[in-house]
């Protein structure tokens, strides 16, 4: 039998309404749909033609039609509004789908019509669960009231019993009282002492703000007279080297390689430092601009194309043109050539390393650099953004580092309104992204 529809009242929507991310209709005081938008359509599984002309208790479950007759209907009346209902609605295929529901009644053309806002709970069985609990509550109340009735009237038929047994009551709550009145001195007495410990808590964490920003300044006062010797050390090596000091052997030249290369890691090692003291201490500053990330990576890549082809690697970059971010252009650059480094230390000979870049949504862009490399062990994979953290932390560890850049790196990602997250598996490469604001 084909379903019967009332006469109806429609009106149309305009195309900002239908567009909505969440659910509308409206439905006139006989609750015939009036007007209905594509997202509620879609949520319920029908065309939005089909919606106008129904019934709205055609398209909710048993508990929803109890719902809308015995809440909806007199809050709206009596108020003009409903807000943050829970209502169950019934999908064209029988299924249920939970909604939060916010409602207004208006007139239009003399009639008057209830215009609904739904947005779909996912998480419906939380609130399942407390209706649940609810009901059950009411359940127990319930059977509390009745056998607390049966024990009045049995009360009522033994009074003079009773009346012996409430003077022993009442000498048992005054002993209760007097009981109550103690807990309540000791409450009182645990609450000072938790008021006392609170202000401990907050001295001790102000002491250690202190500390850090102590720690902070050192390390940047240090890391700036640590740097002047080490340039003056690898200045001398390299004008001894040049023979301005007398002719220099073969042996000399090769301890003077070293010298250098220490010289090197070290001051590296001192500038992770120096950056990451002054991130913490907020003196770390951003010049943003719009930047098209095939010019940041064309610029990246000659420098490190030397490790790679020491290392025996190939390269792939594959950025698509026009891709702009807003963001400090040196600030990206030191993030990728971190990323690029870290994918060279960690990838056997033979291996491959990707940079891709492409769009996440209108708002953000991910630059990504993958590699075929060892991967990173899952109970690690969260600790590897944390400072002076090294995935293998032994003693005969193959690769060098301070464990300062991917923490200096993030940073400065977060710095520019976006992210550096990554994700690995031991064996199958890791892949580092890049989030940042587009322009």
């Amino acid at each position: 039998m084909a379903e019967t529809r009332a006469p109806v009242h429609a009106f149309e929507l305009d195309a900002t309404l239908d567009a909505l991310p969440c659910g509308f209709f409206s439905f006139d005081d006989d609750g015939t749909v009036a007007a209905a938008n594509s997202t509620l359509a879609a949520m319920l599984g029908y065309d939005r033609a089909e919606l106008v002309g129904r019934q709205v208790e055609t398209l909710l479950t048993v508990a929803g039609k109890i719902f809308l007759q015995t809440h909806l209907y007199p809050m709206v009346r009596l108020h003009g509004k409903a807000e943050e209902l829970f209502l169950l609605m019934r999908r064209r295929d029988g299924g249920d789908v939970g909604v939060l529901l916010n409602a207004v009644r208006r007139e239009r053309d003399g009639r008057g019509f209830i215009d609904c806002a739904l947005m779909e709970v996912r998480e419906r069985r939380k609130y399942e669960d407390a209706l649940l609990r609810a009901r059950q509550a009411a359940d127990a109340a319930n059977a509390a009231l009745e056998e607390r009735t049966r024990a009045l009237e049995a009360a009522n038929e033994r009074l003079e019993e009773q009346a012996i047994e409430l003077e022993l009551q009442q000498h048992q709550l005054q002993e209760q009282t007097a009981e109550l009145e103690a807990q309540s001195e000791e409450l009182h007495a645990i609450n000072d002492e938790l008021l006392e410990r609170s202000e401990e808590l907050e001295r001790a964490k102000n002491v250690a703000e202190e500390a850090n920003r102590a720690k902070s300044q050192f390390l940047a006062v240090m890391s700036h007279e640590l740097r002047t010797p080490l340039n003056a050390i690898g200045g001398y090596a390299q004008l001894i080297d040049m023979g301005v000091h007398g002719p220099v052997t073969d042996g000399q030249r090769g301890a003077l390689e070293r010298i250098s290369r220490a010289q090197r890691h070290l001051l590296r090692l001192i500038n992770d430092v120096l950056n990451l003291a002054r991130i913490e201490a907020g003196r770390l500053e951003f010049t943003f601009e719009d930047v098209e990330v095939n010019d940041l990576v064309n610029s990246v890549m000659p420098m490190i194309e030397p490790q790679m082809a020491a290392a025996r690697l190939r390269s792939i970059a594959a950025v698509p043109a026009g891709l702009t971010v807003r963001a400090d252009r040196e600030k990206v650059q030191q993030i990728l050539i971190n990323l690029l480094t870290n994918a060279v230390k960690f990838t056997p000979a033979g291996g491959t390393i990707r940079v891709t870049a492409d769009s996440v949504d209108q708002h953000h862009v991910l630059v990504s650099v993958i590699d075929t490399g060892i991967g990173i062990p899952g109970d690690k994979l969260a600790s590897v953004f944390e400072p002076f953290i090294q995935v293998d932390a032994s003693h005969t560890r193959q690769t060098e580092g301070s464990g300062l850049g991917l923490a200096i790196s993030r940073d400065l990602a977060r710095g520019m309104g976006g992210d550096l997250r990554a994700q690995s598996e031991p064996g199958a490469g890791s892949t580092f992204s890049l989030l940042l604001p587009r322009a």
